[in-house]
């Protein structure tokens, strides 16, 4: 799991965020993976892609959730660089024999309509382009709920952490289910 504050816990209490409930369920589900989240809040994909290859050197991951690049956005960072370190985290991960999983994400509007939905459209067409899994949208669900966030209006507050597990879990399952059956 490579991600930013949205997978860090950020502002959360130690062990109740969505990744910590995703390790529990697979803890129960599928006892013969395990989840190691390298989130840092504040994270880019410029960040993510460079720590990935020793993540991938030391984990030996048979699966890569990625959810970066609210960062970038929120920086006003171009675009095709975003796009750019999505693709390769994604080929890094493919080349380490890995299944990927890309976290969608959105941003507000206020950072203009073109802008918005260009980044919105990266994860599908990245997902598509390099044969990756894709969860929609990290937030579906909640994020037009303010009960549902912390005061800074950014971070999903504790109680919205199930619901970011099942927007994640729906997309994630096949992808676990497919790769025991093909070690068995």
């Amino acid at each position: 799991m490579v991600g930013d504050s949205l997978s860090a816990e950020y502002g959360l209490q130690r062990g109740s965020g969505w990744v910590a409930l995703l390790s529990q369920r697979i803890a129960e589900q599928y006892p013969n993976y395990r989840v190691v989240n390298a989130s840092i809040s504040g994270d880019t994909t410029s960040g993510g892609l460079s720590r990935l290859p020793a993540l991938l050197e030391r984990e030996h991951p048979a699966v890569v959730i990625i959810e970066l690049g609210s960062n970038d956005a929120l920086r006003g960072l171009s675009l095709q660089m975003t796009e750019q370190n999505l693709r390769g985290m994604t080929q890094r991960a493919r080349e380490a024999g890995a299944q990927v999983l890309l976290v969608g994400m959105q941003i507000p509007p206020n950072y203009g309509r073109d802008y918005t939905q260009r980044f919105a459209a990266l994860f599908p067409t990245i997902a598509k382009a390099e044969d990756a899994s894709l969860a929609p949208f990290l937030l579906d669900g909640i994020a037009t709920d303010r009960e549902q966030f912390q005061a800074d209006g950014i971070h999903p507050n504790e109680q919205a952490q199930p619901a970011l597990l099942e927007n994640v879990w729906a997309a994630l399952r096949p992808i676990l289910e497919t790769t025991l059956a093909q070690k068995r």
